[in-house]
């Protein structure tokens, strides 16, 4: 049983929020901070990544640990109030989100998914991943465009 009323946990529950949360606003003002450019919450890319940075194909997810099932197995037994209802809602968003992710993947985007308390507690290290990431798709595009046996010196 729910130690709220449902009139209670109806406007608890409304007050959730489903994007510009504290820490999607936390990191993405730490990476503008630091030169980073990206856009928000692009619609036209499949799952609407909360961060995207289009010119190296690089979507970020900020997911919320209730909503996306961290610890999934643990917690889904702890849930007392329409149990039935909000095992299903989770489970297919987990789904939704490897479903997502492989989508992406396939199309030659990088993924990254942060659980909101990684970078409430350590975002130093959310922000190292993920300059390690830019650089790493950064060496393998000039790679790729420096490959070309065509841009070889001929002998004199």
């Amino acid at each position: 049983m729910d130690k709220f009323s449902k009139e209670k946990r109806s406007q608890l529950m409304s007050k959730i929020r489903g994007k510009e949360t504290k820490e999607e606003i936390l990191l993405a003002k730490t990476l503008w901070h630091r030169g980073h450019r990206y856009r928000k919450n692009n619609r036209k890319i499949k799952g609407t990544p909360d961060l995207t940075f289009k010119k190296y194909k690089l979507a970020i997810f900020v997911d919320g640990e209730f909503w996306h099932g961290h610890n999934w197995q643990e917690r889904k037994g702890k849930i007392k109030s329409n149990a039935e209802f909000w095992e299903k809602k989770i489970e297919r968003n987990i789904q939704r989100d490897l479903e997502v992710n492989a989508y992406l993947a396939s199309k030659g985007w990088t993924v990254l998914r942060f659980w909101s308390t990684k970078i409430k507690k350590n975002l130093d290290e959310v922000i190292s991943t993920i300059e390690q990431t830019i650089v790493s798709i950064r060496t393998k595009k000039y790679k790729a465009n420096n490959n070309n046996s065509d841009l070889l010196a001929a002998e004199p």
